[in-house]
């Protein structure tokens, strides 16, 4: 066996050992945020299981990922706020979402105390993990190529949020 083809093997596996965390919402063990990060509002794991659907835990507590274009929070666009399916706190306000085309619900600002951010090196890249400041939920990732006036793009689950319109 060649050197080449032993590394190409191990980076293989690596990738496929990734995706199926992914798949599964399997992540890293200490929950969102890292197991040092503390909260205002906190939860037992078992409390956490029974207060949210499986795909919503599998996002917000073990950093999975929604499959792209299955949220109807991307389709929202009344006036509102979106909020932490977890714990109900507001994180975006609905007059800062557009369409950035990636199937998830996109924002180019969240609100003031909304959001806390920490790194994400997962998948052989470093990212900017977006979390509930409340809870420490897994919420989605912020990147460098979304609209003016902050050129950011928070890139979101939507299973991992609610949407409370605005009243009239």
């Amino acid at each position: 066996m060649t050197r080449r083809v032993l590394l190409g093997g191990l980076a293989a596996a690596g990738v496929a050992a990734t995706g199926l965390r992914a798949l599964s919402g399997k992540a890293a063990p200490g929950g969102a945020a890292g197991p040092e990060a503390r909260f205002p509002f906190t939860l037992s794991e078992a409390e956490w299981k029974a207060r949210l659907s499986p795909q919503q835990y599998a996002v917000l507590r073990d950093h999975g990922t929604e499959r792209a274009g299955t949220s109807p929070l991307n389709a929202e666009k009344r006036p509102g706020i979106f909020a932490c399916a977890g714990c109900g706190h507001p994180v975006f306000d609905a007059r800062t979402k557009y369409e950035s085309g990636t199937g998830w619900p996109s924002f180019w600002e969240p609100l003031p105390g909304g959001i806390g951010t920490s790194v994400d090196r997962s998948f052989f890249m470093t990212r900017t993990e977006v979390h509930c400041a409340n809870c420490g939920g897994h919420l989605g990732h912020v990147f460098e190529d979304g609209p003016q006036p902050t050129g950011l793009r928070y890139c979101m689950n939507g299973v991992a949020m609610t949407f409370r319109p605005a009243t009239a």
